[in-house]
């Protein structure tokens, strides 16, 4: 079968990213309980929106990108390019091949907005009716694969981004609270990291942010 046109620039961009970029990867374990609670709390009360697990994902590390600036960047040879506008791409398997849909300037926008804006990409894409400033570019990626049964994974860095977040399965999983065996909804994140941009530290700051955010999705709306 003769290579796509599309499907020519995945292999390239990403046998690119694998080979010339270091990648290192941080996993965290969110507990899920609280955003599943809020979220059927807010879908119940409007019908003019229907937010997604992946809607307060979009949300949370938007604004984690805010407060940890250095993982919104790239690396641009003898430079770090650091971006001041937080535009997250979004994973979108078609039939075709894997192409990212862009958030723009999603710290500053609501659940609502995101939902509507991501949920119209999602369509132009599957449709392959995107644009090429609603596909092209972004300061980093998100790729959700818990809806269709992954517990856990790492993704490739989409260049010349030096992140991508990689979100699992949500699920119910043993967890020990105040020394006691519980149970709980727990899913996992793992960010893919360009160690030429982002030390360590700085990801693992970054991942803690984004924990606190969907453990405690209340404070998204402030």
């Amino acid at each position: 079968e003769p290579l796509s046109s599309m499907r020519r620039v995945i292999a390239t961009r990403l046998s690119e990213s694998k080979s010339t970029i270091p990648h290192f990867y941080l996993t965290v374990d969110c507990v899920a309980d609280k955003l599943l609670a809020l979220r059927a709390d807010l879908n119940s009360r409007s019908n003019d929106y229907k937010l997604s697990i992946n809607d307060f994902i979009i949300r949370a590390a938007a604004l984690a990108l805010r407060k940890v600036p250095a993982v919104n960047a790239s690396f641009a040879g003898d430079s770090i390019r650091r971006y001041t506008d937080v535009d997250v791409s979004v994973a979108v398997a078609t039939g075709s091949g894997l192409i990212t849909p862009i958030i723009h300037h999603a710290d500053h926008k609501g659940l609502a907005a995101i939902a509507a804006e991501s949920k119209a990409l999602i369509a132009k894409a599957q449709e392959g009716k995107l644009r090429p400033e609603e596909f092209q570019g972004g300061s980093f990626s998100i790729s959700n694969l818990g809806m269709m049964g992954a517990r856990e994974f790492a993704a490739i860095i989409n260049p010349p981004q030096a992140a991508i977040l990689a979100i699992g399965s949500v699920e119910p999983r043993p967890v020990v609270r105040s020394g006691e065996l519980a149970v709980a909804t727990v899913m996992s994140c793992t960010l893919s990291a360009d160690h030429r941009v982002v030390d360590g530290a700085t990801g693992a700051e970054f991942m803690s942010v984004f924990k606190a955010l969907i453990e405690e999705p209340l404070t998204m709306l402030l």
